[in-house]
């Protein structure tokens, strides 16, 4: 699974728990399932691809998460923050993988630039794949 699959996975939860609305018991903590969000719009293919439910509340989920956490993390303005939140590998060498995936195209090199751009991206993207997110955070 790609690594903005398992973003997708985590937040949003399997097919299954993902049908009916949201609730706060089942959106409490990173779901486990990676099936998913197997096939996620990273390319740009609508959202109309995903089943139709009620607009999963990204910063509720993401605050939630974060409330729990053993660390104070940023998930807001960075995008390593917010992959340790979802227990996922946030090494340089993963966030250039996520940057591929997403088709950065500046210096990976700049890691601060990168970083920026990447959050921004995840942000972009969850909101194209039924993500309610604050407009701040998108593009």
């Amino acid at each position: 699974m790609s690594i903005f699959g398992k973003i997708m996975s985590s937040i949003f939860g399997s097919p299954a728990a993902a049908s009916p609305a949201p609730s706060a018991g089942s959106a409490g903590a990173p779901a486990a399932a990676a099936s998913a969000a197997s096939s996620p719009s990273v390319g740009g293919a609508p959202a109309a691809v995903r089943p139709a439910m009620a607009a999963v509340d990204v910063a509720a989920i993401m605050d939630r998460i974060a409330d729990d956490a053993d660390e104070d993390l940023d998930w807001r303005k960075s995008i390593v923050d917010l992959m340790k939140l979802l227990d996922l590998d946030s090494s340089l060498a993963a966030r250039r993988t996520l940057a591929d995936e997403l088709k950065y195209t500046g210096d990976k090199k700049d890691t601060a630039k990168m970083n920026v751009w990447l959050h921004k991206q995840v942000m972009t993207k969850l909101a194209e794949n039924g993500g309610k997110v604050p407009a701040e955070l998108k593009h």
